[in-house]
């Protein structure tokens, strides 16, 4: 019977209808009803369909329309189920409830609907009464079995509210069962968070060709050019022979081809839509997966410096040397994570051979973290605010006293203030030459650099003259600045240690 078969039910077009957008609408007018039948992405994913999917994507592919079918004939058809729509802001979803999942009941053919008695409808969920399952729109799902997850433009959730991220990741995807079936899609919001760091994840498995078990994330890629509808009118779209380049490498590089329609419709969405910003258009438009996790260097405070590091071959092996002792360069601030920069000087150069960094740990736990290396140490650079008392685990006191505590034979400095943020980072630009990095044992601390930027003002659209401090870049910053401003080369001339001590006016 077709009924029983759920491809049939969702695929078919005669169950379910959706609301669309006319041509000549935009997305704040009501659209009209029609069948909903899978567009060609929808019907791949399908075919590809996992336990576990994660989904990195072109927008407006209906993947978000495609997840509330999925739960809302799970629900509808199955006994005892819990379906779930996570979304990225409680205004959208409540508009999936209302615009999807509301829409795919109210629309049901009639002696269907009379057969599906609702027990429950409210502002976040709809619970069938003929068989207790039930589909719930919302910004978390914490709590109780999950039998079928959606969540939509998780990139987004874990760039704007991290924490929210965090909720899904340690309350909502634990309550799916392996026997559930979670589908993760988004557009990418750079190299960084939680849907990046699962998604990257899946997408190395399915590089390397490895089985999945029922817990391992499918990855999905749908790239703008294998939508249909994304062609227009060569006739009327100029496109410039680096264009044309831009295309012809793509098409090496995918195996695609790529019609003069569709480059037409790439450059004047790129021209129209995105002002000519091709990286936003990389983005919410990629090509590549290369692309999407991709992101515009506006605001960064070092890509030049880690460019001209690599030019130069100055980021990559980089060995520990026995004979030489390890200095550490420290971030401690007050309430937030803590980033240290181990580093040997050699002749000329500063090796930095590792990178640690942890949230919420107390001091111990990277004392032992350094003494664990067997390393020699010599100076362990702290920033000036380590001197100042402050509420601890059950007294007043300074994080230097804590440390001499737990390390008294390790020897503690206090890395003057400079007079200002911007003048730190002069003085780490200019001392970027200077430093070498290990590929390996510097990983985490390197992205965190790529990726220190200023803060955004979204009301203006430019970049504040300050460090955005809340996105867990800029401790390693923060660490790496203790050495361009405190520490001095034994092989420095006298002239230079002079100037130092000059502009401290302290010791250590």
């Amino acid at each position: 019977m077709a009924l029983a078969d759920p491809m049939w039910r969702i695929c078919s077009g005669v169950l379910y209808k959706i609301m669309v957008k006319g041509d000549d609408q935009d997305d704040s007018e009501i659209g009209q009803l029609e069948p909903f039948l899978p567009n060609v992405n929808q019907l791949r994913f399908l075919a590809d369909l996992h336990f576990r999917n994660t989904i990195l994507k072109a927008r407006q592919l209906g993947f978000t329309t495609l997840g509330a079918v999925m739960g809302f004939d799970r629900a509808a058809w199955t006994p005892n189920q819990r379906c779930g729509i996570i979304a990225d802001e409680k205004d959208k979803a409540s508009a999936i409830l209302r615009d999807k999942v509301f829409i795919l009941y109210e629309n049901l053919p009639e002696p269907l609907r009379a057969k599906m008695p609702l027990a429950k409808r409210s502002e976040t969920e709809l619970q069938f009464a003929h068989n207790n399952s039930s589909i719930r729109v919302a910004i978390s799902m914490r709590g109780g079995t999950i039998h079928f997850l959606h969540i939509s433009e998780l990139g987004k959730i874990a760039a704007k509210y991290p924490a929210k991220a965090r909720e899904v990741q340690t309350g909502s995807l634990p309550a799916v069962p392996k026997s559930g079936i979670v589908t993760i899609e988004s557009t990418a919001e750079g190299a960084e968070g939680l849907f990046f760091d699962m998604t990257s994840r899946a997408e190395a498995q399915h590089i390397a060709r490895q089985p999945l078990n029922r817990g391992d994330y499918r990855f999905h890629f749908f790239p703008w050019y294998l939508e249909p509808g994304y062609v227009a009118e060569p006739r009327h779209v100029r496109i410039s022979l680096k264009q044309h380049e831009y295309f012809d490498k793509i098409e090496a590089e995918t195996g695609a081809t790529l019609t003069m329609p569709q480059r037409a419709w790439y450059v004047n969405k790129l021209e129209a839509d995105f002002s000519g910003d091709h990286q936003l258009m990389k983005q919410e438009m990629p090509s590549t997966p290369a692309e999407a996790w991709s992101r515009s260097t506006a605001g960064t405070y070092l890509t030049a410096q880690l460019n001209a590091a690599r030019a130069a071959g100055r980021i990559g092996k980089v060995p520990h040397i026995a004979s030489l002792p390890v200095h550490t360069f420290w971030d401690i601030g007050a309430g937030d994570g803590t980033g240290i920069w181990l580093m040997q000087q050699v002749g000329l150069a500063s090796h930095f051979i590792r990178y640690v960094e942890d949230w919420g740990k107390g001091y111990a736990h990277y004392v032992r973290i350094l003494r664990e290396t067997g390393f020699i140490f010599g100076g362990m650079y702290l920033p000036h605010d380590a001197n100042a008392e402050r509420q601890l685990a059950d007294k007043i006191g300074a994080p230097i006293g804590m440390l001499q505590d737990l390390a008294p034979d390790w020897n503690w400095q206090i890395v003057p203030r400079v007079h200002d943020f911007q003048a730190g980072i002069d003085m780490l630009r200019q001392r970027f030459p200077e430093a070498w990095f290990d590929e390996e044992g510097c990983k985490e601390g390197i992205t965190h650099l790529s990726l220190y930027r200023k803060k955004y003002n979204t009301a203006t659209k430019t970049f504040r003259d300050e460090p955005e401090k809340y996105d867990g870049h800029s401790e390693a910053a923060d660490a790496l600045r203790q050495w361009a401003q405190g520490f001095t080369p034994s092989h420095a001339t006298g002239e230079r240690r002079k100037q130092q001590r000059r502009r401290s006016g302290m010791t250590a």
